[in-house]
């Protein structure tokens, strides 16, 4: 079994679209449990709150697109303390079909961009 994920394997949805049956597991990778979305219609397999930016971090970003770029940097290193969370969702899409569901609404810069590059790039 190679231990490189498939771009196919890691997919990206916001918690406001339905769930599918092609999602595979659904982990949630925000802190905060998504406003508005019932746990029965979110269809989560796993809460990775760990994985999340910590607070801290994701009010100082506050979805700026001007401070995207320090965000990756901050976020990817608040990953690297939480191995054992990050392992857990790793081996979950080495297994088949992951979508990591969020809630911001801005889709080219949130945290679960950057953590579907870091499981795509980590070997």
């Amino acid at each position: 079994m190679s231990d490189k994920i498939s771009a196919d394997n890691v997919k990206l949805k916001r918690a406001y679209e339905n769930p599918t049956a092609d999602d595979g597991k659904r982990v949630l990778v925000d802190r905060l449990w998504p406003r508005g979305v019932k746990k029965a219609d979110a269809a989560i397999d796993y809460w990775a709150k760990d994985l999340a930016p910590s607070t801290e971090l994701r009010k100082w970003f506050g979805h700026d697109p001007e401070r995207w770029a320090e965000f990756r940097r901050r976020y990817s290193a608040e990953i690297k303390e939480h191995r054992e969370e990050f392992e857990r969702l790793r081996d979950l899409a080495l297994k088949g079909r992951v979508t990591l569901v969020y809630a911001a609404h801005d889709e080219a810069h949130n945290d679960a961009i950057v953590l579907r590059e870091i499981l795509l790039a980590h070997r």
